[in-house]
């Protein structure tokens, strides 16, 4: 799933190549990926792009007094191209859900960028508002994780008693980490995925708080990198515990070991996060003994 520092390199590469251009034409392949009906997606057509940004891991492109944004759930993506077919595409059951075309000097077609979802289970959602804060889940969000320093990772965290795995992928608590990212947050602190955010101790919390910026500004620098709307780069390239379950941890040689859940799991090491005892099973809340 594309978390903070996938979404803000899109972003990135939107600002770098998007704006100032003038939308074209709007090309709404799938129906069921908009979430709004007003205004309708024509309204776009002839606007000037004058921005890109995030919220959490929501995609905003700001076209005038409109925004498109795009939250790209598990398997989305932006993938851009200096030059689109002209021709509308076919509603199908392929990955494309909706095209933006937009203005340029190209004979055979303009650039622009498609939004594509893999796999058959679909949760890529575009909405169309005049104000970000009309998409129920842009609305529900908490602070930016990287807009906080320590003393607001402090605030935000008093009173948290649910584990720390949870209550760091909450996204109506801190905005855009999700299960990847939290797992290299916490063995980065080297902090449990079970322990208690409220009752960490001061040199716990800074270590949490010099994570969270490390890993996050770390991954966004990768995926800029890697131009990730021209291609979609490998997030597990530069991770150190989370999709790495039976390898040995790069810092420490411990064995990788993971928690399952229905549909996802998280990865952690022993050594360097739990004093070397592997955790419990899942319905348990605390550490084997």
């Amino acid at each position: 799933m594309p978390e903070l520092p996938e979404v803000e390199a899109l972003a990135h590469h939107l600002r770098e190549h998007a704006v100032g251009r003038t939308v074209t034409r709007v090309d709404v392949v799938s129906l069921s990926v908009l979430k709004t009906v007003r205004p309708q997606w024509t309204e776009l057509h002839g606007r000037e792009v004058t921005g890109a940004g995030r919220y959490g891991k929501h995609l905003d492109l700001q076209c005038g007094d409109l925004h498109l944004i795009t939250h790209l759930a598990r398997a989305g993506w932006l993938r851009w191209s200096d030059s689109l077919s002209p021709a509308p595409p076919k509603p199908g059951r392929g990955p494309l859900a909706l095209r933006v075309h937009l203005s340029g000097a190209e004979a055979a077609g303009g650039p622009g960028f498609d939004l594509t979802e893999a796999g058959t289970k679909k949760g890529l959602a575009v909405w169309i508002v005049r104000d970000p804060a009309e998409v129920p889940s842009v609305a529900r969000l908490g602070p930016d994780a990287l807009s906080l320093d320590r003393a607001a990772l402090e605030k935000v965290l008093a009173g948290r008693t649910a584990r720390l795995k949870t209550v760091l992928t909450d996204q109506s608590v801190l905005a855009g980490i999700g299960n990847a990212y939290s797992d290299e947050i916490m063995h980065t602190a080297r902090l449990s995925p079970y322990a208690t955010p409220a009752k960490l101790p001061p040199e716990a919390l800074d270590r949490l708080a010099a994570a969270l910026h490390d890993v996050l500004r770390g991954a966004v620098q990768r995926s800029v990198g890697q131009d990730a709307a021209r291609l979609k780069g490998e997030k597990r390239s530069g991770l150190r515990v989370h999709g790495r379950t039976g390898l040995p941890c790069p810092v420490c040689g411990d064995t990788v070991r993971e928690i399952s859940f229905a549909d996802k799991s998280f990865q952690y090491c022993p050594t360097c996060q739990t004093g070397g005892k592997p955790l419990a099973d899942r319905r348990l809340s605390r550490l084997l003994k």
